[in-house]
């Protein structure tokens, strides 16, 4: 099992229930190439930076890896003075960060910081002028978007900018949805390559933005993935919404897009062919939202074997690093992400509602009776997945900044994470504490323009009114979605 700071004990009450989904389009991938293997193939150990629930394996270079003996003080002391181009396979996460999080190691504080910049490129560059001709959109090209978002000495180039369109029909808006840009895909210029030690490919995505992307946020029923065309592993199930978003297209459309799951896959393949020779890593980053399909394309990556296609003995890393993410999966998911190698590190507000959704009563802390007796709905639990880096930080002038992602990346500046034991005991108070303070503010409407609060409660209550086969609605719900609506505008 991936090793943790503290996890987040949720203490407010949310039922949600698995329901049916209609079975999405199969598709056809261009450029990507789906290795065939076998069901012994697929779920064995596929390298070094593989591991299983009960156990980790570790490889990288014998200078900067601890062996067994190693104490925590000497590996300190070693990784201190190594550079990034050394100590970028246990950056990445090659060994679930052990010894880097707990405290937390400025090489990784920068790493993390860095890759949280490029996220907050993609907001920077979205167009929200509805009288924008890119509305949106992105606002500049792809050859200079990191020069007009103050990003230009960041060594990568992006290759390709990914639109997605999220199959869900809500009430509140008139019009069908269409792609609206989500993120981009970015690669390492030859001169960042020998700072970094390998060719890094980086894939960005936002948060939510629009009324059907934060539409798809609420459709919380489990939903087999079905990403591996070879074993659809029906215990294998994600959030139906976020699995919408990555999966759905413009097929009704002549010229409508692909889906941002074949726009994904046919670049990181292209990218992985060109880069063959080379030493590559895969990092995914999102920000909410973002970081769910982020948690989605390194498992599809993963499963589908691309990051063996250039050395079937090794696996290209596959590392997400999540700010602010919700819970994609369910407990098989979690499990076939850990078999799969596939690293994530989740930095978290404790003060952030969204890091507990969905599933926040049926949850990996609630599938197993006292360490021994599974409860027969646990394959319906959602389970956050990989190594937790928590914060702690709320403004009560703004308390919108708990899920900003900019307020994460200033947290990470200013301070380490904070961690103890007291706080460790009372965590699961933390939730309820926050809302409670939420709710006061509502009340008052004395401390923010609470305008667009009330627009945003009307909507999500009509649509979980529509949504009644997913929903169970009683007082106690609807008083707790008065409370989150602030963060769904994110």
């Amino acid at each position: 099992m991936a090793s943790k700071g503290f996890v987040p004990k949720p203490s407010v009450n949310h039922v949600s229930f698995s329901g049916d989904r209609k079975r999405l389009r199969s598709h056809s991938f261009g450029q990507v190439l789906f290795p065939r293997r076998s069901r012994e193939q697929a779920s064995s150990s596929f390298s070094s930076f593989t591991h299983s629930s009960s156990s980790v394996s570790v490889v990288a270079s014998v200078n900067t890896i601890p062996t067994a003996s190693t104490s925590t003080a000497k590996f300190a002391r070693s990784v201190s003075t190594s550079t990034l181009a050394q100590l970028w396979r246990e950056i990445q996460g090659c060994n679930n960060w052990e010894n880097l999080v707990q405290p937390l190691h400025p090489l990784l504080q920068k790493e993390i910081i860095r890759y949280g910049e490029f996220v907050t490129a993609c907001y920077k560059a979205f167009d929200l002028d509805p009288n924008s001709k890119r509305h949106l959109s992105c606002k500049y090209g792809k050859n200079n978007m990191f020069n007009q978002v103050g990003m230009g000495d960041s060594g990568y180039q992006v290759t390709k900018y990914i639109y997605a369109t999220p199959d869900v029909n809500i009430p509140i808006q008139n019009g069908s949805a269409c792609g609206r840009w989500i993120g981009y895909v970015a690669v390492s210029s030859d001169d960042a390559v020998k700072r970094l030690g390998r060719r890094d490919i980086v894939i960005t995505f936002r948060g939510t933005v629009t009324n059907h992307e934060w539409a798809a946020n609420f459709m919380s029923s489990l939903t087999p993935a079905r990403l591996d065309p070879h074993n659809p592993r029906p215990d294998v199930k994600v959030e139906s919404g976020f699995l919408s978003l990555y999966t759905s297209d413009e097929s009704d459309n002549k010229f409508g897009l692909e889906s941002c799951r074949e726009q994904l896959l046919s670049e990181v393949s292209r990218l992985l062919n060109k880069y063959k020779r080379e030493e590559i890593s895969i990092s995914l980053a999102g920000h909410s939202m973002g970081s769910s399909l982020a948690l989605l394309l390194a498992y599809d990556i993963s499963e589908l074997g691309l990051n063996k296609l250039n050395n079937p003995s090794t696996n290209i890393p596959v590392t997400v690093f999540s700010f602010g993410g919700p819970r994609v999966g369910n407990a098989g998911f979690k499990e076939r992400c850990e078999e799969l190698g596939v690293k994530v590190l989740r930095i978290v507000n404790v003060n952030d509602p969204i890091t507990k959704l969905p599933g926040v009563f049926l949850n990996e802390n609630f599938r197993v009776l006292g360490g021994r007796y599974q409860f027969p709905w646990s394959c319906s639990c959602y389970a956050h997945v990989g190594v937790e880096l928590v914060l702690d930080f709320f403004n009560m002038q703004n308390p919108s900044c708990v899920h900003d992602l900019e307020a994460y990346i200033s947290s990470l500046l200013t301070k380490c994470p904070k961690r103890s034991s007291s706080e460790e005991e009372h965590h699961h108070d933390h939730g309820l504490d926050f809302l409670n303070k939420v709710n006061e503010l509502l009340l008052s409407g004395q401390n923010f323009n609470i305008l667009p609060l009330k627009i945003a409660v009307s909507n999500i209550i009509n649509l979980v009114e529509s949504q009644r086969a997913e929903f169970f609605i009683n007082e106690h719900i609807l008083g707790w979605m008065n409370s989150v609506a602030l963060y769904i505008l994110f």
